[in-house]
């Protein structure tokens, strides 16, 4: 039996994420999203993002994406991009690329050091390459708040990587505000057609 070649291994560990997405993150019904919209589908992706056969292939495909774009660190909004930063970080470490991560509240710390970006220290951020990841992505509007954070620290955002695009705004409001951005999965894959 001859080995699996690169692209057929890429294209199994998309297929194996595809499948775990679809199986545990979909829900159909009728829900309020956060953007105050009705949908018929709500992506739980925590139900996937905590799974530890998800979260290999998620983290290799995130770090296959970002490959050539040179950024020094990855990060998201707390709660939707904390549960795979710490994956990417050591998947990455172990392809012998050093790859900080951290998270950003909603809101700053009403105690202690009152930051806002946890994981780095102040002034770290400044004149950096740094993605910020998200788990789902509708208008792009929470993760916006990411992106604010990190530039007002003086960081270069290089894209905003979304797992799932709802297909709902994001995309428009990035390319206005002249930031790239991407997913690894369009929402509409995933429904029936």
């Amino acid at each position: 039996m001859e080995p699996m070649s690169v692209s057929a291994d890429k294209k199994a560990i998309r297929q194996k994420a595809f499948k775990l997405i679809r199986e545990y993150s979909f829900q159909f019904g009728d829900f309020t999203l956060s953007s105050g919209e009705r949908s018929t589908y709500y992506l739980d992706m925590k139900a996937t993002l905590f799974r530890p056969d998800a979260v290999a292939p998620l983290a290799d495909l995130v770090l296959d994406r970002i490959s050539g774009l040179k950024a020094a660190y990855i990060g998201g909004m707390e709660l939707g991009a904390v549960p795979l930063i710490s994956p990417i970080v050591m998947r990455a470490m172990s392809r012998g690329k050093r790859l900080p991560g951290f998270f950003v509240r909603k809101e700053k710390k009403k105690h202690g050091t009152r930051r806002l970006i946890e994981g780095v220290v102040p002034g770290e951020l400044r004149g950096k390459n740094v993605v910020i990841l998200d788990d789902v992505t509708t208008t792009g509007e929470s993760v916006m708040h990411a992106v604010s954070a990190v530039q007002e620290e003086g960081a270069n955002v290089v894209l905003v990587l979304s797992i799932v695009d709802r297909e709902a705004g994001a995309d428009a409001l990035f390319k206005k505000a002249g930031i790239p951005f991407d997913s690894l999965f369009r929402a509409s894959a995933f429904l029936p057609s």
